[in-house]
């Protein structure tokens, strides 16, 4: 089924050229169905790239899914348009009074600063507190997967000696759960980071269980509350280019960066990237969706607490 986007956002146009089903709201408001209400609160400094990765893999659903994108008061995107912002996000203090069936918030270019050093940490420590009982699942991705479990938890994060930055491969420690249905035993997920969180800080703590990890980059998916939190500390949303970009602008500017592990064909940029995460990520959005929003949710929304 289409999702329901705001009329004119850009994400719309660029996926109908992948042959994905998106209609606009005009549209969607003929449709007699009860849509899944998932808000989603970007911070990454991108914010139509953003968009368009998560649109595209929120796409595969089995109902209507209509998505609305919030932003916070305490911080002024600086590369996207502000026409952009005004026309399709909407200020948190205007949102609380909304409940919704999913959240995603996505990571920040704020990893290297301790938590509390964020400027914007009060409003988005805030809005976590707001989504446990305004939310039925929450999506926390990588930034904010380490914020979610520093602030409710208490996980700290460490620095790493080099930015963890490839595609590296990962396996299931509860591979029968329903996160997982569809998954191979090993599965591939993009990760560019320069800090983590590690599997000991994870296993003392009662209320999480670590669903999956990897050899080389670790942590990776740890679930909450019976499943109405998840704390990804990769991105699997990544389009193909994307390590691609990060490499050769950080190459551009003189900055310490090795070649993104485990992504070209033959470690060569010149041959092209070889893409081994799009299906599991696929399966991860559907599966998040399916299990832990559609058939969680109550009917009338209000319901949530």
């Amino acid at each position: 089924m289409p999702l329901n986007l705001p009329d004119k956002l850009p994400a719309i146009e660029l996926l109908k050229e992948e042959n994905i089903f998106v209609i606009d709201n005009s549209r969607a408001t003929r449709q007699d169905i009860r849509p899944l209400r998932i808000v989603i609160l970007n911070l990454m400094p991108l914010k139509i790239t953003t968009e368009t990765d998560l649109v595209r893999l929120l796409s595969n659903t089995p109902l209507q899914v209509e998505i609305s994108f919030m932003k916070i008061k305490s911080h002024t995107s600086k590369n996207t348009p502000i026409e952009h912002m005004k026309a399709f996000y909407t200020d948190f203090d205007k949102m609380r009074d909304e409940k919704y069936d999913g959240m995603i918030i996505t990571g920040a270019p704020v990893e290297q600063m301790d938590f509390e050093e964020v400027t914007y940490w009060d409003e988005i420590t805030e809005i976590f507190d707001w989504a446990r009982t305004h939310v039925t699942s929450t999506l926390y991705i990588c930034w904010a997967a380490q914020a979610g479990l520093y602030h409710h938890y208490g996980v700290p994060k460490y620095p790493l000696d080099a930015k963890m930055f490839g595609i590296f491969a990962h396996r299931t420690l509860q591979p029968l759960y329903p996160i997982f249905r569809g998954f191979d035993d090993v599965f591939y997920v993009p990760h560019s980071r320069h800090t983590e969180v590690r599997k000991e800080d994870i296993l003392k703590v009662p209320g999480l269980t670590l669903l999956s990890e990897s050899e080389e980059a670790g942590v990776y998916m740890v679930m909450a509350r019976n499943g109405r939190e998840f704390f990804v500390t990769g991105h699997s949303e990544y389009s193909p280019l994307t390590l691609d970009t990060e490499y050769r602008r950080d190459l551009a500017k003189g900055l310490p960066i090795e070649m993104p592990r485990n992504y070209y064909v033959d470690d060569n940029p010149d041959k092209g990237v070889s893409v081994r995460w799009r299906a599991h990520a696929n399966l991860l959005f559907s599966n998040w969706l399916n299990y832990f929003v559609y058939q969680e949710t109550p009917f009338n929304i209000e319901e949530i607490k």
